[in-house]
């Protein structure tokens, strides 16, 4: 059978190096694989916190955890903390574990609305162990709490994004990927079918292939520049389009989870890696001007600043098609959905794992391409209602900025989860869908999203018995925590990093 033989991916960073380390993982002999990438041109690198997600990643390549932590300046990450999102002076964490156990057919948060209100249930984070581990700073590896049915600890990554490309890199080569260094000056469409055909350097050399991965960035210089695919803006959801990056000197404790502050016209990231912290300021040019976010960020820093900050310029939304004809577009140009979820370096795994599922034969059918473009935009578009929640539900009314993301009209697939939620205390999701129940409740409920009922189901139990179960899971979840070693600790014993990284 005729297949795809010659690969080329176009760009480096994160993106490339990932995609040359998942397709020489996946495909093997089968395709010969060549990545053009240009020193001239920075990468944006500003992917420095992970889900969990990117464990299958690591499985996928046959990484041990603890060495990629220790190439890359990794630190734990259990969750993220949101303060000032709902009102100010708020703080709440949406973590990576799950609230509680699930109690016969019903989910946990349904006998918890129920003890809320009759004022026998602590905090709905105080009986996930992900969320006090974090608090206290703590982390190990758990697996479970026994037989109890309680989750143990879920953990995803804080990494330098440079060091990344270069752990992806080595891996690569050794799989016979080639790297051709060279900027490209021209791009080459077949006159008959309108598939890119090869890219010239501006050396001379031309590079030719059957299948282009763009993982140029922004400027899509591929799926845009070349192919006019087009791209869908939501800046009328989310209005961000500038960004403001810099790293600082790192304190202690090294916490194990991300912070998002929000502030006037967006919010401020603080990433704790081993060497320092990485910190960024997403705003709306058109409620605050850059010199003001400058100094905002840098007025928000906890330690000594290692650089002057980075400016970047992003319209949120997606591309029309991310396959278009024999171009695969992955990370930035693919599109762009601001940080705040840590969902960038997801997106271009999920569409590895797309594009591999879907790989096709030498004849690139269409049933093929339309079916990876509506898995791509189903979670594109789940993912940006996500994160348009934290926006919408909001109650601030310091800044006009906040006023009108909570006034906006959203879309119509986050209007009908809030109603659902606000109605029934319930939640109806898809097989496809990336966050998943516990992520949505604890997104509304720390932006005061409230329910007006719970399942009836939750009524069987007697006020003695919903106590006593509540209580056993909170004991239980406190006790284990404050067992766990401090976060620095653990990283010190496990994986410190690397001289010289």
């Amino acid at each position: 059978m005729e297949h795809v033989q010659r690969i080329v991916i176009v760009g480096g960073g994160t993106a490339g190096w990932m995609a040359a380390a998942v397709l020489s993982r996946a495909l093997g002999h089968l395709v010969r694989i060549e990545l053009v990438e240009s020193e001239e041109i920075g990468i944006v690198g500003v992917g420095e916190a992970t889900i969990p997600q990117i464990h299958l990643l690591l499985k996928l390549l046959g990484i041990d955890e603890h060495d990629f932590m220790r190439h890359t300046q990794g630190s734990i990450k259990l969750g993220i903390q949101f303060v000032d999102w709902g009102r100010l002076g708020d703080a709440y964490i949406h973590d990576f574990g799950r609230p509680g156990r699930p109690l016969g057919m019903l989910g946990f948060h349904h006998y918890w609305l129920r003890a809320r209100a009759g004022d026998v249930a602590a905090p709905l984070a105080s009986y996930s162990l992900n969320a006090v581990a974090a608090g206290l700073n703590r982390y190990d590896r758990v697996e479970s709490l026994g037989d109890t049915g309680i989750v143990g600890l879920e953990h995803a990554f804080h990494f330098d994004a440079s060091l990344v490309s270069k752990y992806l890199r080595s891996i690569s080569e050794a799989r016979g990927v080639v790297r051709t260094e060279g900027r490209i000056v021209d791009v080459v469409l077949d006159p008959e079918s309108g598939y890119v055909s090869s890219v010239s350097l501006a050396s001379g050399q031309t590079v030719g292939g059957d299948l282009f991965i763009d993982c140029s960035g922004f400027r899509g210089l591929l799926i845009e520049q070349a192919l006019g695919t087009g791209y869908e803006d939501w800046t009328h959801w989310l209005p961000c389009d500038r960004a403001q990056a810099v790293p600082c000197a790192s304190v202690e404790p090294l916490t194990p989870y991300t912070r998002s502050t929000a502030r006037t016209a967006g919010w401020q990231w603080r990433i704790p890696l081993q060497h320092r912290i990485g910190n960024g300021h997403v705003y709306s040019s058109a409620y605050l001007s850059d010199d003001d976010a400058r100094e905002t960020l840098m007025s928000n820093l906890d330690g000594e600043p290692l650089a002057e900050p980075r400016l970047l310029r992003f319209t949120t939304g997606r591309r029309r098609k991310f396959w278009n004809r024999n171009v695969v577009a992955l990370g930035l140009a693919s599109g762009f959905l601001e940080p705040l979820e840590s969902t960038s370096i997801h997106l271009v795994q999920s569409g590895l794992s797309r594009l591999i599922n879907l790989f096709p034969d030498g004849r690139l059918a269409a049933a093929t391409t339309d079916e990876y473009n509506r898995q791509c935009a189903y979670e594109f578009e789940r993912v940006r209602d996500f994160i348009i929640l934290h926006y919408h539900a909001n109650e601030r009314g310091d800044s006009p900025f906040w006023i009108e993301r909570r006034e906006m009209q959203i879309p119509d697939t986050l209007s009908s989860r809030l109603e659902l939620f606000r109605e029934t205390g319930r939640f109806v999701e898809d097989a496809e869908d990336l966050f998943k129940e516990s992520s949505w409740l604890q997104v509304m409920l720390g932006q005061h999203v409230e329910p007006r009922a719970w399942h009836p189901m939750a009524d069987l139990l007697s006020d003695d018995q919903l106590a006593n179960f509540l209580s056993g899971i909170h004991e239980l979840i406190a006790q284990r925590a404050t067992k766990l070693p401090d976060h620095r600790s653990y990283l010190d014993r496990n994986c410190p990093a690397v001289a010289g990284t």
